[in-house]
């Protein structure tokens, strides 16, 4: 099989991602054999393709990718899955199901786990083995390309509106902060619930004009100031100077959850800004229940999904499209 294989993490620029000729894979135990069909592209593999992340995780060589739909090859005796059926596999590829986390329902902060992309082979590549557990049967009607981003950017930004506190979501004000892959399907979920959605970004070509078009109540620059205060806001973009802003423009008793796995140094503010009870509360990871109800409601809500498409070749220059905000709504690579 061919799949685009990370080495040596370097800055994207340097095309650290090779084209290979690899073995296809061999389901283990309990895993599934997945030809892969399309797989998006998120920051989070930028953050591992450059080494941002967690350096005593990395096992290199790795095969990054965990916005995956593929059809099912092969699967163990008594698996619910069957040849030929299409499915999605996610960043979490696998818990200990031991931990007092994973004992008590919290399984996205395993002690122990394995992440898709990251520590286990991803789907930058024509195959691809996971546990049966942790795949995901996928809703009808939507693209293998429309499907991929909704098994990252779409479960996170569940797990971030889900993190808001927010208990009556008619008429609440949410802000985001960062209006990519995860943004602009976060938000097409706050207004099927009743929200009005505040954008902050830097981009007005492109990801401003896309708020505009799925229903924003007001869109601005990054660190501009909105009309009114807001209940909640959620941070997508991975940097850190933006918290405080973010937190001036909630009203009291509001929350900051921050969606990335990755981010720049926090700047500093002043303990007023976080007074009136206001949360700063981060996301890790996601659960498996977080990505069924969100399949579910995002096939209630009708969420569309705004793509750019790259084949597995020029997998570097997505990733590097990425990173310098280039493209509108969420890449995806064809396999």
């Amino acid at each position: 099989m061919y799949a685009q294989v990370l080495h040596e993490c370097k800055p994207i620029t340097e095309k650290p991602l090779k084209l290979s000729r690899l073995s296809k894979p061999v389901a283990a135990a309990g895993e599934v054999l997945i030809k892969v069909r399309a797989c998006g592209i998120c920051r989070t593999d930028l953050h591992v393709v450059e080494g941002e992340l967690n350096a005593a995780r990395y096992k290199l060589p790795v095969i990054p990718g965990h916005q995956v739909v593929g059809t099912i090859e092969t699967a163990p005796e008594g698996s619910l899955f069957r040849k030929g059926q299409r499915v999605g596999v996610a960043w979490l590829h696998e818990t200990c199901s031991t931990c007092r986390f994973c004992s008590s329902g919290r399984e996205n902060l395993c002690e122990n786990p394995e992440f898709t992309g990251w520590t286990r082979h991803g789907g930058f590549a024509e195959y691809l083995s996971a546990p049966a557990d942790f795949v995901y049967n996928l809703p009808g009607g939507l693209s293998d390309i429309d499907a991929a981003p909704l098994l990252c950017a779409g479960i996170i930004g569940y797990r971030c509106l889900r993190q808001c506190g927010l208990e009556d979501w008619a008429g609440a004000r949410l802000g985001i902060y960062g209006f990519g892959a995860a943004g602009h399907l976060a938000i097409q979920i706050a207004r099927f619930r009743g929200a009005d959605v505040y954008v902050f970004t830097r981009d007005h070509a492109r990801h401003q004009k896309l708020a505009e078009e799925l229903g924003a109540e007001w869109v601005g620059d990054t660190f501009a100031s909105p009309p009114v205060l807001l209940d909640a806001s959620i941070v997508f973009a991975p940097a850190g100077e933006i918290i405080p802003a973010a937190l001036k423009a909630l009203d009291r008793d509001g929350r900051l959850v921050l969606g990335g796995i990755h981010m720049s140094p926090i700047s500093e503010f002043p303990y007023q800004a976080i007074y009136w009870e206001k949360v700063v509360r981060s996301v890790a990871n996601n659960t498996r229940a977080d990505g069924r109800q969100f399949l579910a409601e995002a096939v209630e809500a009708n969420v569309k999904t705004h793509t750019q498409v790259f084949p597995l070749k020029s997998a570097n220059e997505a990733l590097l499209a990425l990173k310098t905000d280039a493209i509108k709504g969420a890449g995806v690579l064809v396999i």
